[in-house]
C-alpha cells in the first residue's frame, strides 16, 4: 500500500509502505476512504512535534471501513464504516475511567500519527478500537465526517464546553480558521446573544458570516473596542482562543469581562505572559486542554438530524494520490483560501465550495 510518511523536518513522500496487520487483539484494520490535513500534521513537518520518529505514516483524521478486527474487538466488524477518531482510549485507566480519554495512559491518547502510524495511508491499523473508531450514519457523507475526527470535538469540548458558553452570552472568537470556524458552529448550539470572530485574513472573516458570526473584526481593527462597545464596556462572556501564538491569548484576556471564561483552544510552541497583575482581581477562569471526544457520538448524531453543517468548511479536495500537493495547498492557506483539505471520498478534483 501507500502512505504519506514522514522523513524529518521539511520531508516528507507519499510512497509504499507495509501493509499494516493486526498486532494486539484489540486492534482493527480500516481500509481509508476519507481523509484530512490537520494544523498539527504542519507543525510535525516543521519539527515542532520531536515525538514523531523519522519513518512515521501521518494522519489521526479519516472515515473508512473495517476490513479486520482482533479477537477481543466487539462493537464492530468488517465491513462497517465507521470515523476513526483523534484519540484513542484503552477504556480502563483512570483517566478513561473519567472520561478524559486524551490524557489515557493505557496505550492511547493522540497516538495515530504521532506515537504509531497514522490515517494517512490507505490501510491504518487503529488500536483499543470499541472506543476508538464510531460507527457512522448513513446520512453524514464521509467528506463531511471527516471533520468530527478532530476540529469538532475539540472546538467544542475545550472552546465552547471548557468555556461555558450560556443563552444570551457574548462570545469572542479569536481566530478563524478552521477551529475557530467550528467553534462558531457549535457555539450557536446554546444560544448565545451574539457570537464575534475575530482573523487578520478576509476570507476566513467571510467564512465566519458564513458560519454564523454576528460581527467580524480585523485583528488589526481594535477587535478590543469592538468587543467593549456591543457589551457596554464590560468585555465578553466567553473568549476562545482558536490561533495559539502568545498575542492572540493576550488579547483574549483583554477581551474577556470580569467573572468571564478564557478558553484556550489553540496549540503554543511559545511562552505567553500571563498578566496576573490585571487578571487577579477579576475572578477569570482560563482553560486548556487537549481534546478528549467523549462529545464525537453526540455530535455525529446532531450531524445526521442536519442540526450540523460542516460542509462548508471544505473548500479543497483531492484523491489520495495527491496527498502531496494537498498539503502544498493547505500549507499556503492565505494564498489559496484552503480551510479544509479534504482527499478521497467521492470527489477526486479539486474543487472550491461557493460561497453561501
Amino acid at each position: 500500500m501507500k502512505g504519506f510518511v514522514f522523513h524529518g523536518p521539511g520531508q516528507a513522500s507519499w510512497q509504499d509502505v507495509p501493509d499494516p496487520a493486526v498486532k494486539e487483539p484489540t486492534d482493527a484494520i480500516v481500509k481509508v476512504g476519507v481523509v484530512t490535513i490537520c494544523g498539527t500534521d504542519l507543525h510535525i513537518l516543521k519539527g515542532d512535534v520531536p515525538e514523531v520518529r523519522p519513518g512515521t505514516i501521518l494522519g489521526h483524521e479519516a472515515v473508512g471501513e473495517i476490513v479486520e478486527v482482533g479477537s477481543d474487538v466487539r462493537t464492530v466488524r468488517p465491513g462497517d464504516r465507521v470515523l476513526l477518531s483523534c484519540i484513542t482510549s484503552c477504556g480502563r485507566c483512570r483517566f478513561c475511567r473519567d472520561g478524559s480519554y486524551g490524557q489515557c495512559r493505557g496505550g492511547g491518547g493522540w497516538i495515530l500519527g504521532h506515537l504509531v502510524d497514522g490515517t494517512q495511508a490507505e490501510y491504518v491499523r487503529v488500536p483499543h478500537a470499541d472506543l476508538s473508531v464510531h460507527p457512522l450514519p448513513a446520512a453524514v457523507p464521509g467528506e463531511e465526517a471527516v471533520l468530527f475526527a478532530d476540529i469538532f470535538p475539540t472546538s467544542y469540548e475545550v472552546g465552547v464546553l471548557n468555556g461555558h458558553v450560556r443563552p444570551g452570552d457574548t462570545v469572542a472568537i479569536v481566530g478563524a480558521g478552521p477551529i475557530g470556524l467550528a467553534a462558531i458552529a457549535t457555539a450557536r448550539l446554546f444560544s448565545p446573544e451574539r457570537v464575534i470572530a475575530v482573523d487578520l485574513a478576509p476570507a476566513r472573516l467571510e467564512a465566519a458570516h458564513r458560519l454564523g458570526a454576528d460581527a467580524v473584526a480585523d485583528v488589526h481593527e481594535a477587535p478590543g473596542q469592538l468587543v467593549a462597545d456591543f457589551t457596554g464596556g464590560l468585555g465578553a462572556d466567553v473568549v476562545i482562543e482558536a490561533v495559539g501564538v502568545p498575542e492572540s491569548f493576550e488579547l483574549c484576556t483583554r477581551m474577556v469581562r470580569p467573572g468571564g471564561h478564557v478558553a484556550n483552544v489553540g496549540v503554543h510552541g511559545k511562552s505567553a505572559t500571563l498578566h496576573l497583575e490585571d487578571l487577579w482581581i477579576k475572578n477569570v477562569t482560563i482553560t486548556t486542554g487537549l481534546v478528549d471526544t467523549y462529545s464525537t457520538p453526540t455530535l455525529l448524531r446532531m450531524a445526521a438530524a442536519g442540526r450540523l453543517r460542516t460542509g462548508q468548511l471544505v473548500t479543497h479536495t483531492f484523491p489520495l494520490n495527491r496527498m502531496e500537493e494537498a498539503y502544498d495547498v493547505f500549507s499556503k492557506a492565505a494564498e489559496t483560501g484552503a480551510l479544509k483539505v479534504v482527499l478521497g471520498g467521492e470527489q477526486h478534483a479539486e474543487v472550491a465550495v461557493p460561497a453561501a
